[in-house]
């Protein structure tokens, strides 16, 4: 049986003031038979072949279990073995180091960013979609459940230190209508709030761009980000946040695909694609959706405001502007009929007198103005040549059939 120093061991047999230990104790200094009443040996760490943990070897018997003179000694020895270990002085690297030997890789996962990825109650399927599809776009995203929409924003903060992460992305849903996005550094900020708008989720696009899951990505931003300071502040949490960390454990090894992030109408694109040559070929994988910024505060989910859009339009009030200029269409008809009625002219235009040159026959006409006279052959022909050129079409009636019209017919000619 083992017992570890460190950590608590599941056992079936568990004493309820040494829960490192397991089995029956009993003290030391009794010569018994093995089997019989019981003996007890503790081993230190070094020889049982793996660190931090105890030996206990014992064999107790019934009558004597749960004696609490050797639960006391088991205990000192137990912690004099772990004093010894923790004196025991630390290996020391050499004093010299050859300079011609390469320096060690640093293999190791040093960025060490964990993002957050949840909602509030009150979301909708498409925006529950969207979450999902960023979880596997980020490999370093962890997933926790629903919180109430009445609890406060700080409780996030708390949330993330007991999932040990750094970052946060909360999605939060009004009126079933709007999605709304918080982006944060835990635990000292600086936070931002998002608009979400035109969510497009990888489901409803069915883009041809597909990569491999888990893959590191390149992250590509606008000239924008660096002429202005609140673009620059956003520019470092997007890299921060949808960076996928070097040598991570669910990262693969591999940069197959891009993060745009372009400015556009005081808003942020985003968009996501393949590469499919080196030549700068892409192709779009999804989802895609946009950042309306409202506002930048220096805490974390709260603090003093840095940055306030001054561009921004909350939802329900463009709401509002669109039903009113959709109210006031029947009177705008109504005042064009108003105002085309009134303005019309009582009399129409004047015929133009050239226009009587378009009646009856050309030739005769072209005569008329010219001072000719038709020559008679014309005259004694043109009814002929109407009838040539105009023939009166005949209708040909269709042929009856049937054995009464036959009948019928034969009853005739014998007659």
């Amino acid at each position: 049986m083992w017992s570890c120093c460190l950590k608590n061991v599941t056992c079936h047999k568990r004493i309820p003031e040494f829960p490192f230990l397991e089995g029956n104790l009993y003290p030391e200094g009794r010569k018994e038979r093995p089997g019989s009443r019981g003996s007890t040996r503790v081993r230190p760490a070094g020889q049982t072949g793996c660190p931090g943990l105890v030996r206990l070897d014992f064999v107790m018997s019934k009558k004597n279990r749960k004696t609490r003179l050797g639960r006391v000694i088991l205990k000192r020895k137990v912690e004099e073995i772990v004093k010894e270990e923790e004196t025991q002085e630390p290996q020391r690297p050499p004093p010299t180091v050859n300079s011609d030997e390469p320096a060690p890789k640093k293999t190791k996962w040093i960025n060490r960013q964990r993002v957050l990825v949840f909602a509030a109650r009150g979301t909708t399927q498409r925006d529950r979609h969207l979450m999902n599809d960023l979880k596997t776009v980020m490999p370093h995203s962890r997933s926790e459940n629903k919180i109430s929409r009445r609890e406060h924003l700080q409780v996030i903060n708390e949330l993330c230190e007991m999932k040990n992460c750094n970052k946060s992305l909360f999605f939060e849903g009004r009126k079933k209508l709007d999605l709304y996005l918080w982006m944060s550094n835990i635990p000292h900020g600086p936070s931002a709030k998002f608009l979400v708008e035109n969510v497009s989720t990888m489901q409803e696009l069915r883009m041809t761009g597909n990569c491999l899951k888990g893959s590191r990505p390149l992250l590509s931003f606008d000239e924008s980000f660096e002429k202005e300071s609140h673009y620059a502040v956003l520019k470092e949490l997007f890299i921060q946040v949808f960076g996928v960390p070097y040598h991570h454990p669910k990262s693969q090894p591999f940069v197959d695909r891009v993060i745009t992030f372009s400015v556009l109408d005081n808003r942020i694109w985003f968009r996501h694609y393949q590469i499919l040559k080196e030549d700068g070929a892409l192709a779009e994988i999804g989802p895609r959706f946009i950042f309306n910024p409202i506002k930048i505060f220096s805490g974390s989910f709260g603090g003093a405001t840095i940055w306030d859009n001054p561009h921004y339009v909350t939802p329900s009030v463009w709401r509002r502007k669109m039903a009113e200029a959709a109210g006031t269409k029947y009177i705008n008809r109504k005042q064009q009929k108003f105002s085309y009625l009134t303005s019309r002219p009582k009399t129409s235009y004047s015929s133009v007198p050239a226009d009587d040159i378009f009646e009856g026959d050309a030739l005769e006409k072209a005569a008329a103005i010219t001072g000719q006279e038709l020559p008679e052959e014309y005259k004694t022909k043109q009814p002929e040549a109407i009838k040539k050129v105009a023939p009166v079409l005949k209708i040909a009636k269709k042929k009856r059939g049937g054995k009464k019209f036959k009948k019928s017919k034969a009853k005739a000619k014998k007659a």
